[in-house]
């Protein structure tokens, strides 16, 4: 998945967490900003990020 700085995500499993904007990537280390759990780490490794389509809104 092409992540950048900006990108929209949900996380698959933390629905409630909102819609994330990436604020940085580092290897397969991507800090995000979620709209109701602030600023988290996530190893894409592990968790498979979605790509949200900012049209959608």
């Amino acid at each position: 998945m092409d992540l950048t700085p900006g990108s929209l995500v949900t996380h698959p499993e933390q629905p409630d967490w909102g819609i994330g904007q990436v604020q940085s990537v580092i290897g397969s280390r991507v800090t995000v900003n979620f709209e109701n759990a602030g600023k988290l780490l996530i190893d894409c490794q592990q968790v498979a990020l979605i790509l949200v389509d900012p049209e959608d809104f």
